[in-house]
């Protein structure tokens, strides 16, 4: 933690209190331009008095929601523990910062620094109105909890992951083009899974013309469902009026893909925190030569097909020297079929 001077409750009080505050959070959406917030309010002696979670956008932020369980008063002198940095601004809501301060606590402690350009410096003002503040505790297990929220907030775009299927040879489809199916059931309902989950799904009108997909997130039987990604459409090229993405429960956004950094930025304006690319290898690659894809979901099929399709085409590497290093994530068997997750090296 950042101010180790700071007297009061003991380390081990106060990260048992932040193990909890991770657990609310936890309850809070897990999409959408908002992260996931919660927030222990202590006594000095360390009894809990209150808890919060940050509920979605316009909702009470975490901090603010645990006060509201308090009686009048009974917050001054308290300790708060909180999962990420207090707000500084006024958006839907007011800045947590100054609801702390106006309900008398005596000290904040939090994992995770707001990166946020406008909602930053809610430390500075609890100091400066004299409330002791300490940050960093248990910052490793906040920042996975935030997980691409955080990653979103420190770029300003939305949190990019690419995803294939492809044979242990490295091709997406067999020389005709066919490619269902390259992997087994059990791997397309996690792809599925993982649609749901994001903000969007974005394919190349490429992709659109030759198999016609439905964008949508759908169970075993073919039911969509409860949650759908927005679905995103990059290219040049006009989509017959019948194709199965306008069916989509949400319209498509169509982009003509000529500036991808000015994609994504109009993605995050329009809140949009994670994108879900399902295109094929022309959009892939001009996705990693732009260097904006944040993770790779690989599903490898033990099969091979040999030929021309590959997963990847060109996207600026000519030399072993300029090779893009990825960490592998996380490996997986799902089925037949084995799912790695990896990010880039500065990611």
């Amino acid at each position: 933690m950042t101010n180790n001077a700071a007297v009061g409750l003991d380390s081990a009080v106060l990260a048992s209190a932040l193990r909890r505050a991770l657990e609310l959070a936890a309850r809070g959406p897990a999409t959408g331009v908002n992260p996931r917030v919660g927030c222990v309010i202590l006594s000095a002696n360390g009894d809990t008095l209150a808890e919060g979670w940050h509920r979605g956008a316009g909702s009470q932020h975490a901090e603010v929601d645990a006060l509201s369980h308090l009686a009048p008063g009974l917050s001054r002198g308290s300790t708060v523990v909180v999962t990420l940095e207090p707000c500084n601004h006024v958006g839907r809501t007011g800045p947590c910062a100054v609801a702390l301060i106006d309900a008398g606590v005596d000290r904040v402690v939090y994992s995770v620094t707001d990166p946020g350009e406008h909602s930053c410096g809610g430390a500075t003002r609890l100091r400066t109105a004299g409330i002791k503040v300490e940050g960093g505790l248990l910052a490793t297990d906040g920042e996975a909890l935030l997980g691409d929220w955080l990653v979103a907030a420190r770029l300003g775009r939305p949190f990019i992951t690419l995803k294939w299927a492809s044979s242990l040879d490295g091709r997406a489809a067999a020389a005709d083009g066919s490619s269902r199916w390259i992997t087994g059931a059990a791997a397309r309902l996690d792809v599925h899974r993982r649609r749901a989950a994001s903000d969007t799904i974005l394919v190349g009108t490429g992709t659109v013309l030759a198999d016609d997909p439905a964008l949508t997130a759908r169970d075993l039987a073919g039911d969509l469902l409860a949650r759908q990604p927005i679905p995103v459409v990059v290219g040049r090229r006009a989509l017959p009026a019948s194709a199965a993405v306008y069916a989509h429960p949400h319209p498509p956004l169509l982009f003509d893909g000529l500036d991808l950094p000015g994609l994504v930025a109009d993605l995050h304006k329009r809140a949009v925190r994670t994108v879900f690319i399902e295109g094929g290898p022309t959009v892939a690659s001009a996705f990693v030569a732009a260097g904006l894809v944040d993770e790779y979901l690989v599903y490898l099929a033990p099969t091979l097909l040999g030929g021309p399709q590959l997963a990847l085409g060109d996207f600026g590497v000519t030399t072993i020297g300029e090779q893009r290093r990825l960490s592998i994530h996380s490996l997986n068997r799902i089925g037949d079929d084995v799912l790695i997750v990896a990010r880039p090296l500065t990611t």
